[in-house]
């Protein structure tokens, strides 16, 4: 019987996750996963936590725990990552964590307390890769908005296109803005490597966070505190490793850059293997080739690590437009300059910042009443949650909110209300 009540627990864990800006399929795997990393106590004060930011007497009301019970099962939450605590106006805030970006990552980015990488590296691992999945629960519809975009690397693009180039769209732009920086382990490459999958000879230390977030990285036991000069070497080698640079879907205050290599990251490979396009919002460059000055050496096709780059029957490369990032590895590895990022014809959608791309993510993902009603207790706030979820739903008011007429006025009715 306790084993029923417990798999019923971790159930309605698994239902509130996958109810947040990120979709995460229910399955035996994910049952493991969070039996694993939960425990029951832990599993319960989530269950009951609302669904966004929350006060500590927010969520003591919710919950409906003694303050000296919970604050440290949310101490402990945090400190696996699990739970984001946020200090802010003068308190701290609590967020459930999702999956992406959040639960796979702080776990396998962990240096303290009781680490099982092993065992939680194969779950993870059988998890990203089942077909069908993860990625097919977000990305399925088409959706457009990810956590994450690419990254041009500046040295690709055309010098025609370079002036064009935005502050949010450079690396080096993104590093000097900033002055706090943290270095920790690239979450997919430390699965691949205790899943006994890795392939590459990628170094594991990669993975940066900027600002706010690397204090609280550093603080979690997440990451180590580096300077500028640190972080603009570990870019420079990436560079020379040919690594796709992908960052926070957003344009103002960049929160972090992953150094990704296609045989590990998981977001590259729901576009590389399960076909995918839009796992990674490309940036609004493409690559392009010019015939006349290629040699037709095939650098730029085993650059790739998505393979969008093939050969056509006369033997000059051609680009897959259809799920080219504008990540610009190609023309890193061309020696004739053949290979660049030119300017895309369509605009491609970058939100301004964290509150809209969450507001897109979760409205393109069905998820978006449980932002605006989050109190999951509160019986007005699970009636709303049904009849606004249910309105949300329509293709039609979808797609009227997320297209370009309506969008706008939609977000900026969104942060008045927030």
């Amino acid at each position: 019987m306790g084993h029923m009540v417990g798999k019923d627990l971790y159930r309605k864990l698994g239902k509130k996750i996958d109810g947040l800006t990120i979709r995460a399929p229910w399955n035996e795997t994910l049952y493991n996963i969070l039996k694993e990393l939960y425990t029951e106590e832990e599993a319960d004060v989530v269950v009951k936590m609302p669904y966004g930011l929350a006060t500590l007497d927010q969520v003591e009301k919710t919950t409906k725990y003694d303050r000296a019970k919970l604050q440290p099962i949310l101490e402990s939450l945090a400190e696996k990552g699990l739970v984001l605590d946020l200090f802010m106006k003068g308190g701290y805030r609590y967020m459930i964590s999702p999956m992406i970006i959040g639960i796979f990552e702080f776990t396998m980015m962990r240096t303290r307390g009781e680490l099982n990488f092993k065992e939680w590296a194969k779950l993870f691992h059988q998890y990203m890769t089942e077909e069908g999945n993860f990625h097919h629960a977000n990305f399925r519809h088409g959706e457009k908005v990810s956590v994450l975009r690419a990254l041009p690397w500046e040295d690709s693009i055309d010098d025609g296109d370079y002036v064009e180039i935005l502050d949010y769209e450079k690396a080096s732009a993104i590093i000097d803005a900033e002055k706090t920086f943290c270095i920790g382990v690239c979450s997919c490459r430390h699965e691949k490597l205790h899943a006994g999958v890795k392939e590459c000879d990628v170094p594991l230390d990669t993975c940066s966070t900027f600002g706010h977030g690397a204090e609280w990285m550093v603080g979690h036991g997440l990451a180590t505190m580096v300077s500028k000069e640190e972080m603009i070497d570990n870019l420079e080698r990436s560079k020379d490793l040919g690594l796709v640079l992908t960052a926070d879907n957003q344009k103002q205050r960049v929160g972090f850059m992953c150094h990704c290599c296609g045989c590990c990251c998981n977001v590259l490979t729901g576009i590389s293997k399960f076909g995918y396009p839009n796992a990674v919002v490309t940036s609004t460059f493409i690559a392009e080739c010019d015939e006349e000055q290629c040699t037709e050496c095939g650098e730029c096709v085993d650059a790739c690590s998505i393979n969008a780059i093939s050969w056509d029957n006369g033997g000059t490369p051609q680009v897959d437009q259809t799920i080219c990032i504008g990540c610009g590895v190609c023309g890193l590895r061309c020696a004739t300059g053949a290979m660049r990022l030119v300017k895309r014809e369509h605009r491609v959608l970058h939100p301004e910042d964290m509150f809209e791309r969450v507001i897109l993510q979760c409205l393109e993902r069905g998820t978006l009443q449980n932002q605006m009603f989050s109190d999951p207790g509160r019986l007005n706030h699970r009636f709303m949650r049904g009849v606004v979820g249910g309105f949300l739903k329509l293709p039609p008011v979808k797609r009227a909110l997320m297209g370009d007429a309506l969008r706008s006025r939609f977000l900026g009715m969104m942060r008045r209300g927030a």
